[in-house]
């Protein structure tokens, strides 16, 4: 009987779907990789790379922004930038960081030179966070090996800007005022034991670090998060009395798991906690080269260091709570299952439904005491059946608040306003957006909601 129970036990862990549980990944519409977080104006902003579907090695032409106030509904802004942003590179979007400096935003990306058939590090330039983003160079800010990938900028408190970046060797360069030339040469890092920790029966690479590097600053510590070897990769990190070294190592920060061989730390300090990004490969077909970001809480100990974290489900609490009152973009998403992200001229960033029960979820809508009397969407189809959207609190088959039958609108260009009474609902609730329809893909496409109250 306890050998039944065990495995019903494990039955129900492992064959509920990820949904009732999951916050992370933290998107599931794109496969996201190499996290880029950066606060700005009271809102986190995350930079990703973007793997493309179905890929068999790092397929990734354009870079991708999410936003949040509350870190458990991400708003998708699309592509901000791509390879292309840079005349000289010919591919291999990989992993970007965006700081901001007096009103303008600088992105530090690498790709591959036209001219050299490897990858170098350039700066695009942008007056706000979405971009539009521009080479103010027209040739590559970096240029120095045959490892110039993975740059991490960090602007310390006396102005000075540091710039990082390399595999299997670390380098890093102080910038100038400008942010967009150097202040002296390339500084290649000591890759010692005592820095790094040892690799065994590796001369190319003696010590753990492996590429990725992250640097942040709290109170008189300056951290080196990096992704350490060998393969498959740990995040490991060193610290420091000052940002360009000597640097302590300091243990591993996260063991190697999640299905994929890569791992990129991003940390940053958002509404009084410190928060770890990472990417694995946990969304459905994900591995190596399809991976997704995810997100959790870091706690520091008193003498700086770091107790060993494991991946887990993600941010359950909710920072704020989400107002139903104005237009909320339908890409703005907890958790979802059989949606894409899409973009166009019309709307720009929509979702669309690829299956039948296809759902987002939106969580901690606040609907206040008075609560709400009508709810209105911006929603379409190509497919002349019953389509339907059904609007569910608290769960896929919870109170049904709503059910909108989408009209024949002929294509994600072409759209249709509906709005519809909907059941009494007030104070904080999760929301479901749940679709149904006969057609073997693309249900429908689905731009914005609110309510009325």
């Amino acid at each position: 009987m306890k050998q039944f129970i065990l495995s019903l036990m494990l039955c129900v862990v492992f064959y509920l779907p990820l949904s009732v549980v999951a916050q992370n990944p933290i998107v599931q519409t794109h496969y996201t990789a190499d996290p880029a977080p950066l606060v700005y104006n009271g809102k986190l902003y995350l930079y990703t790379s973007h793997d493309e579907d179905n890929s068999t090695w790092f397929v990734m032409n354009d870079w991708k922004l999410y936003t949040t106030e509350d870190m458990v509904n991400w708003t998708d802004h699309g592509a901000v930038a791509s390879y292309e942003t840079f005349d000289w590179a010919i591919g291999d979007a990989w992993a970007i960081q965006v700081v901001e400096r007096k009103g303008k935003f600088y992105l530090y990306a690498p790709v591959k030179s036209r001219d050299k058939r490897r990858s170098a590090i350039g700066v695009a330039v942008a007056d706000n966070p979405h971009g539009p983003f521009y080479d103010p160079l027209g040739k590559p800010l970096i240029s120095v090996s045959d490892g110039d990938i993975d740059p991490t900028v960090f602007i310390d408190a006396d102005g000075k800007a540091y710039l990082y970046w390399g595999n299997p060797d670390c380098y890093y360069a102080e910038l100038n005022d400008d942010m967009i030339s150097l202040k002296g040469d390339a500084v290649r890092v000591p890759m010692t034991v005592a820095s790094f920790g040892k690799r065994e029966a590796n001369e190319r690479r003696p010590t753990l670090y492996e590429e990725g590097p992250w640097l942040y600053k709290r109170n008189p510590l300056y951290y080196l998060f990096w992704a350490g070897g060998p393969i498959p990769e740990h995040l490991g990190y060193s610290t420091s009395t000052s940002p360009k070294g000597p640097w302590k190592y300091n243990g591993t920060l996260m063991s190697p798991e999640g299905r994929s061989f890569t791992n990129h730390p991003g940390v940053v300090d958002y509404k009084g906690k410190t928060y770890l990004f990472y990417h694995s490969g946990a969304l459905p077909g994900g591995n190596g080269f399809n991976r997704s970001v995810a997100v959790q809480e870091m706690n520091f100990k008193k003498d700086g260091s770091i107790s060993p974290m494991k991946m887990t489900d993600g941010i359950a609490e909710p920072l704020q709570n989400l107002n139903p009152y104005q237009k909320v973009e339908a890409e703005t998403i907890a958790w979802s299952e059989n949606i894409k992200a899409s973009e166009n001229k019309n709307v720009g960033v929509f979702v669309t439904a690829k299956k039948n029960l296809a759902y987002t979820k939106v969580k901690s809508v606040d609907f206040e005491a008075l609560g709400a009397s009508k709810f209105t969407t911006r929603i379409g189809t190509t497919h002349n059946a019953d389509v339907t959207m059904e609007v569910h609190a608290d769960g896929l088959n919870g109170a049904l608040l709503s059910t909108i039958k989408i009209p024949l609108t002929g294509g994600n260009n072409r759209w249709a306003v509906i709005s519809t009474a909907v059941s009494k609902i007030t104070g904080i609730h999760d929301l479901y957006f749940v679709f149904k329809g006969k057609a073997e893909t693309d249900i429908a496409f689905f731009d914005y909601w609110m309510f009325t109250k």
